[in-house]
């Protein structure tokens, strides 16, 4: 009797039920089903027989298995090919040990009553696999103990054999390093150590795929390797010893077997596996079996990982031989490629040149710093050939007409089975159905042989890598080229008086984005020139035009750096300290963003602990954080800003010439302000030009249309007269504070007005206001039309 409530396993308790009208029913529950409904007089029957869960469904599988055999020799037996005569005496004393040691099967039962003719030939030839000859029973008996490993693991050697594994290349000395542990008396368990996609698991691959073709040493030859799934072996153990349970029967068909070689990846994490309830982990359950080689063991784990939980407990450590794993060469990255380059060819269906795989390898190692060759190569290559057929529609036909055949032979196979288990003739609809295969069949061929085959080609490579860096690495558009070109016309529109300083910069931009660069030191500049002269405002600008806003940029105010501890505030906390987990201000936005403009703003504040930091990027272009992660400073654009020199006299020190007495007195007071060492690390030391007055009517300008983009949005224009700009700038200038009181004169005298005026409703939307000045009252005069 099956479950009431399930309708899959044996009924094993059972229940009478007594309805509304008196009536009883029986009602059968399996043991997962009476466990879900917490009946206590089960588990304290389990309790007392000392049966597990799994005992009690093995049970039920061995009912499950005596009702298919009964069934089967009701129908292919007469009772005189019965021979009761055969049934072994339990008590006899020739019992075989290996026998005793081999898990009991109904079958061998049944198998041995059955009588065999004179003629020694079996007369029940159609009886199944489960009642056949002893030889065969045990060949049944070897395939169950494979349950476990089977249901928590996967078979890599039978992978190897079907193909089923990718190439391993250029892994032959560790793959040679790891058969010489194997091939060990004792502690033959090798673990592999390497950073994160340096292909660790692809040498165990490697090493099913030797065993499969038969290259490795004899003692090898028979050995199967399975990859063990320690997330499915966890998953589901609610209570204690189950868990302990899964990993005995794993290790005890592993010893059985004698043959097995398992695979745990990422091995650091069976530290602590199963703890609950003081129950015992993996680790501790896998040492003894790992000291005296009753089993193998192949683990993978990253350098961090090793040293943080394997090395602690050294019980463990001196069990596993470490086989380190390097990140391969740009040369070995490249052939491996190149070698598994037809899976990509034949899973996208494009074509893979090798002058694209070479790029592909050298701009992954140019503007990828954080992931490891050949696994960032390797990603980038399958994302690129993913992006070219995304709008392939032959391949979204091609995949339909695989889904509609698919159908069919499902359809087919299942009318088949009715035809032969039911007798029914329904032969005219299978015809039917194989001529629309063979149909579908040959439009599928057909597609297959004119489907155009798209190239990759370098452009796809640089879009994938601009598209997670946000770094352009794509072939410079003419748009770009003129703009690049332009670049300095259209600084000098927002910048004004600083031609020097914005032909400098520009220069720069055009080297690096034209990849002429020699070193991977970041251009860096240092802004010099008295407060409110345009420093800032040129590096906003410099943003601006770079990516379309003012705030792309990282803006360090290095006022917030002027004690020695502010520098964890750069690169992180330093271990046992509040916040070492949280990465550094510094760091981490350059990590996430490593292609932008860096204004470090008033350098001349900051601690001088924190001009030891910059001195690594300015140098190498790369800075360490607090967690030993390193940050590439490559692709920056470094820019400090200081008024050291602004308190001289401006006229004496002359900001507006370019005497070379000058610049040696700036220079003067900038070894005095900086260390050499800094400074020698700076491309170029820009000097600030102070601002004439023609200059600041400009400033005006530019400061007035800021004013009329905010107008715009009420549909107002602001009209002004050139006498009401010499007032505003005239109020606005201050020769220690540059051009910075503009903003100020042009708030306090004329935004602050028109504002009055909205709201007094003087001022309407879609009209026009006149500013004009009044020499008698010396004041701005306002008047609106519409």
């Amino acid at each position: 009797m099956l479950c009431s409530e399930c309708k899959k396993n044996t009924a094993i308790i059972f229940i009478n039920n007594l309805d509304k009208k008196d009536k009883d029913s029986i009602q059968g529950l399996c043991y997962d089903c009476a466990k879900a409904k917490g009946i206590d007089p089960l588990e304290v029957l389990a309790k007392q027989n000392k049966l597990l869960g799994n005992d009690i469904i093995n049970l039920n599988d061995m009912s499950g298995q005596l009702e298919s055999i009964m069934k089967d020799l009701s129908q292919n037996l007469n009772l005189e090919q019965i021979d009761l005569s055969n049934i072994e005496d339990p008590n006899s004393a020739q019992v075989n040990e290996d026998d005793e040691n081999k898990p009991f099967s109904l079958g061998s039962i049944f198998a041995g009553i059955i009588r065999q003719n004179p003629e020694g030939e079996n007369e029940n030839a159609q009886i199944p696999n489960s009642t056949a000859k002893k030889a065969k029973t045990d060949k049944k008996k070897k395939e169950k103990k494979r349950k476990f490993l089977d249901t928590y693991g996967t078979n890599l050697t039978l992978k190897a054999k079907n193909n089923q594994l990718d190439l391993v290349i250029g892994r032959e000395k560790e793959i040679q390093r790891m058969i010489q542990i194997l091939n060990r008396r004792a502690k033959n368990n090798p673990c592999l150590i390497g950073e994160p996609g340096v292909g660790k698991t692809a040498i165990a691959q490697g090493l099913a795929i030797k065993i499969a073709t038969g290259n490795v040493p004899a003692k090898l030859l028979n050995k199967e390797i399975y990859l063990l799934d320690m997330t499915a072996i966890i998953a589901g153990t609610q209570f204690r010893g189950q868990f302990e349970a899964r990993m005995k029967a794993i290790i005890d068909e592993t010893k059985a077997l004698g043959n097995i070689i398992l695979v745990i990846d990422e091995i650091h994490n069976i530290i602590g596996a199963g703890d609950a309830e003081h129950s015992m982990n993996a680790a501790n359950i896998l040492k003894p079996s790992l000291a005296n080689g009753e089993i193998q063991l192949i683990g993978t784990t990253t350098l961090k990982e090793y040293h943080k939980y394997i090395e602690k407990d050294t019980a463990l450590e001196r069990r596993f031989q470490p086989v380190m794993v390097e990140e391969p060469n740009l040369d070995d990255t490249t052939r491996i490629l190149e070698g598994i380059k037809q899976y990509y060819e034949d899973f996208h269906h494009v074509k893979i040149s090798n002058d694209v795989i070479r790029q592909t390898v050298l701009m992954s190692e140019k503007y990828i710093h954080d992931r490891f060759l050949p696994d960032k190569a390797i990603d980038i290559l399958d994302e690129a050939c993913s992006r070219t057929n995304l709008d392939n529609k032959d391949l979204y036909n091609l995949e339909i007409m695989k889904n509609k055949l698919l159908a069919l032979q499902e359809e087919k196979e299942e009318i088949s089975q009715n035809v032969v288990e039911e007798n029914t003739e329904d032969y005219e609809k299978m015809a039917n159905l194989k001529a629309q295969e063979c149909s579908l069949q040959e439009e599928i061929d057909s597609l297959n042989k004119n489907m155009k085959i798209r190239e990759i080609t370098i452009q796809d490579i640089a879009e994938v890598i601009e598209s997670w860096t946000k770094i352009p690495v794509t072939k410079i558009t003419e748009a770009e080229s003129v703009k690049l070109l332009n670049l300095e016309a259209n600084l000098n529109k927002r910048i004004v008086g600083q031609e020097e300083a914005v032909n400098s910069v520009a220069r720069a931009i055009r080297r690096n984005r034209a990849g002429l660069k020699s070193t991977k030191r970041p251009p860096s500049f240092i802004f010099v020139g008295p407060t409110g002269v345009g420093k800032t405002q040129l590096a906003k600008s410099l943003a601006y035009e770079m990516f379309g806003d003012e705030d792309a940029m990282i803006r360090i105010d290095m006022s917030e750096y002027m004690e020695s501890h502010s520098v964890s505030k750069l690169i992180g906390s330093p271990p046992g300290y509040v916040g070492f987990e949280d990465s550094g201000q510094l760091t981490e936005k350059v990590k996430r963003k490593p292609y932008s403009i860096i204004l470090f703003d008033e350098i001349e504040k900051a601690h001088s602990d924190v001009f030891n930091i910059l001195l690594q990027v300015l140098d190498d272009g790369k800075l360490t954080d607090s967690q030993g992660n390193t940050v590439s400073f490559e692709n920056t654009i470094i820019i400090m800003t200081s008024n050291a020199g602004s308190n001289f006299n401006i006229n004496s020190i002359g900001f507006g010439n370019k005497e070379n007495k000058d610049r040696q007195k700036l220079e003067n007071t900038l070894k005095e302000t900086f260390r050499p060492e800094f400074l020698n690390r700076i491309d170029e030391i820009v000097i600030f030009n102070s601002l004439t007055p023609e200059q600041l009517l400009q400033i005006v300008d530019i400061m007035l249309a800021d004013t009329q983009k905010a107008l715009d949005d009420k549909n107002i224009t602001l009209t002004i007269d050139y006498a009401s700009k010499e007032f505003l700038m005239q109020k606005g200038t201050d020769l220690k504070f540059g051009a910075r009181p503009l903003r100020r004169a042009i708030q306090r005298y004329l935004e602050d007005e028109i504002s009055e005026m909205i709201l007094r409703s003087e001022l309407q939307n879609g009209q026009t206001i006149h500013v004009t000045f009044d020499h008698n009252q010396n004041k701005l005069q306002f008047t609106a039309e519409s």
